[in-house]
């Protein structure tokens, strides 16, 4: 009896190993696909840049290309100032972009929790969203700057504005995907819609959720650039103006260059992390059957 019991024991704790290993090498081989797809993204924008100049012969006066930028910030007997100069107005565009994203994504979730326990409230409240989403932010933006001022509320609600409603949308729809077996075991169980929610929704809805976070990023970072240019006049999208004006044109695709460097990074970042999560989660589309 004892040795059968061993025997068990041992097939078990075998079994367990074997699954901790399956996991880490599906985590390892989704991180390693993350990486590989990042970098031929950045490949991918590198000859499109080049080969776009080239076909349409701009003037090199005005357009730049990636050795002109690299000199701008790495070999010209400036390159110290000028990156120094750039980065400030880099982080000030994060911070800003940080703000929008932040208040964008919370509403968003909050909204979406509050349309999955209140049916009424969301045929109530989503056609205005959808019709929200519909207009263009620059013609909202004089109105935004009249009420909120030229600041950070202003960069605020521009910013959260862009993440929320594709955010909303994305995250409603992804805890609808829940289950209704699983809703119907809660219901049997004697749970509430609550616990439905928290138990069921929520997990299901993490890949809608992801993909609302890799839409907000590059979102957050666009609305920081229109609001700045349109109200604050910070960061790089107030500065972008001053460079047209005084022509300096190698600050100008620096600053643009940078920004959507940093928006391709924290892009994949999200990417990397989702893959990560998914997996260990046996959620990814990869491992479904």
């Amino acid at each position: 009896m004892e040795v059968s019991t061993t025997t068990q024991l041992n097939a078990v704790v075998a079994l367990r190993k074997e699954v901790r290993a399956e996991s880490m090498g599906a985590v390892l081989r989704a991180l390693g696909t993350s990486v590989v797809t990042f970098l031929v993204t950045i490949v991918t924008v590198l000859v499109l840049w080049v080969g776009v100049l080239w076909a349409l012969d701009i003037s090199p006066y005005i357009a730049k290309g990636p050795a002109d930028v690299w000199n701008f910030l790495f070999t010209v007997p400036e390159a110290a100032a000028n990156r120094a100069t750039v980065g400030d107005n880099l982080a000030v565009t994060l911070g800003d972009a940080l703000i929008g994203f932040a208040a964008g994504l919370a509403v968003a979730l909050l909204g979406a929790i509050v349309f999955q326990l209140s049916k009424g409230v969301e045929h109530a409240l989503m056609p205005v969203a959808m019709l929200l989403r519909s207009v263009p932010l620059i013609a909202m933006a004089p109105v935004i700057i009249m009420i909120f001022g030229r600041d950070h509320w202003t960069v605020a609600v521009m910013g959260g504005i862009v993440v929320l409603f594709p955010a909303l949308v994305s995250i409603a729809f992804g805890l609808k995907s829940a289950s209704p077996q699983m809703n119907d075991v809660i219901t049997v169980y004697g749970g509430t819609p609550v616990t439905a929610l928290r138990k069921v929704a929520l997990p299901s809805s993490l890949p809608s959720f992801f993909a609302a976070v890799r839409i907000s990023v590059p979102g957050a970072i666009t609305g920081a650039l229109l609001a700045e240019w349109l109200a604050t006049g910070e960061g790089i999208g107030g500065s972008v103006g001053g460079y047209i004006a005084q022509a300096q044109f190698s600050a100008l695709w620096a600053s643009v260059v940078v920004v959507t460097a940093v928006s391709l990074v924290l892009y994949n970042v999200v990417q990397i992390a989702e893959n990560v999560v998914l997996t260990r989660m046996g959620m990814h589309p990869d491992k479904r059957v």
